[in-house]
This record gives C-alpha cells, sequence and structure tokens, in this order.
C-alpha cells in the first residue's frame, strides 16, 4: 500500500496514509466509536471468540516461527550444509514465513509500546458502567485497547502474504478487514483502536518487505 513499482517506501503516501488514519482515529474517539460500537456488538456472536484464539499475534508468531525453522532444517538437510548460527540470518531471509515472522513482530512491539503509551480503556468499562476514557502508562491488560493488537498482527501478516501473492490480495485484505471488524464485534475494542491497528499492520508489513525485497535483490 505503501510501496513504489520498485518495491520501495513510497514516502509521500506514507504520510498522506498516516495523516488520514489519524483523522479517522480523532473522529473515531470523539464523534463514531461509540454508535459504531454499539451497532457492531449487537452481532456478538461465538464464531469471533475462534477469530480471537487464531488470530492472535502469539499464533501468527509461533506458527510462522515454525515454518521458518523447517524451512532451515529442509533447506539444511537437503543441501548437506552444518546448521551454523553465522549463516542463519542469511539463509532464512529467503524464507517468506521469515519476512511475516518479522512484520509480525515488528508491529506487535511497535503496538505493544503504544498500548501502555496511551492507555485507552477497553469498551468493558462502557458496557458496565459507562465510561470510557485514557489513562496513559497504565501496565493493566483493561487498559491497552488502543491500538488492537489482533487487527495490528493480522494486517502485518496477511497484507505480507498479499505482497508475496498478489493474486491472493482481495481474500487476504478480506480476511484482514473480518478480523478487525470481529474485535468490535466481540466487544474487546473501539472501532479507532482497529483503524489505529490497520495501519500500523500495514507499515510493519510494507517496512519488512521493502528490507526484505531489497536484500533478496543483492
Amino acid at each position: 500500500m505503501f510501496l513504489t513499482h520498485e518495491e520501495k517506501l513510497n514516502w509521500k503516501a506514507l504520510l498522506v496514509g498516516a495523516i488520514f488514519a489519524l483523522v479517522l482515529i480523532f473522529a473515531g474517539v470523539f464523534w463514531f466509536d461509540i454508535p459504531m460500537y454499539n451497532f457492531l456488538h449487537r452481532f456478538d456472536w461465538g464464531v469471533w471468540n475462534v477469530f480471537g484464539a487464531l488470530f492472535g499475534a502469539k499464533v501468527w508468531l509461533v506458527v510462522s516461527f515454525l515454518v521458518v525453522v523447517v524451512f532451515y532444517l529442509r533447506k539444511a538437510i537437503k543441501t548437506k550444509s552444518h546448521i551454523r548460527l553465522a549463516n542463519l540470518y542469511k539463509m532464512i531471509r529467503t524464507s517468506y514465513a521469515f519476512w511475516i515472522f518479522c512484520s509480525v513482530f515488528l508491529a506487535s512491539v511497535v503496538g505493544g509500546i503504544l498500548k501502555i503509551v496511551i492507555g485507552r480503556m477497553r469498551p468493558i468499562f462502557y458496557d458496565a458502567l459507562n465510561m470510557t476514557g485514557f489513562f496513559p502508562f497504565t501496565n493493566d491488560w483493561a487498559f491497552h485497547s488502543m491500538p488492537s493488537g489482533h487487527t495490528m498482527a493480522s494486517f502485518a501478516a496477511l497484507v505480507t502474504i498479499g505482497l508475496l501473492a498478489p493474486h491472493a490480495k482481495w481474500f487476504t485484505w478480506t480476511l484482514a478487514i473480518i478480523i478487525g471488524m470481529s474485535r468490535v464485534c466481540a466487544g474487546m475494542h473501539w472501532p479507532s483502536d482497529v483503524i489505529f491497528g490497520a495501519f500500523i499492520g500495514m507499515v510493519a508489513a510494507d517496512v519488512v518487505y521493502a528490507w526484505m525485497a531489497r536484500g533478496v535483490r543483492k
């Protein structure tokens, strides 16, 4: 989304995207978060809990890591070479699962810091006490609503997959959007949390893809 045809970061597009995302986030916080949450939360079906279990950051990281390990072992066996830590990065950099792992990891680190710094109350406070607000630097899960972790991880992984397999973009983007919306339906996040998480995930995917593609071209 923020890449040029030469697979480099398009800083102008990234700046415009950041401004647009911030406008939507502020509009959500001060205007449409509550009405949209009330509407989507009416569709709080049990299936969304399955989505939450399947598409969390830890799941993306563990699965992609295991695929990287299998890739490395198969390559080492095929080439009949010894497993050397010095050659580890050079070898696994060609594994697309490693690209996905890096995208999710980057998004998770950035998002994890922002969750603590922002300290937004989760919708459970609104549902139970009709309260909303921000308590920055609070180390408590209930105040880590913004940005949405599931959305960040899923957009990071699925956008990366879409970049690697352009013909599947329609599926990966659709699934990422559904996962984001499911977090609101399940009552775990506000719509603006999902928007923020989606933006972070997209940027992480583009940054990692641009970096990895440059290394492959070399």
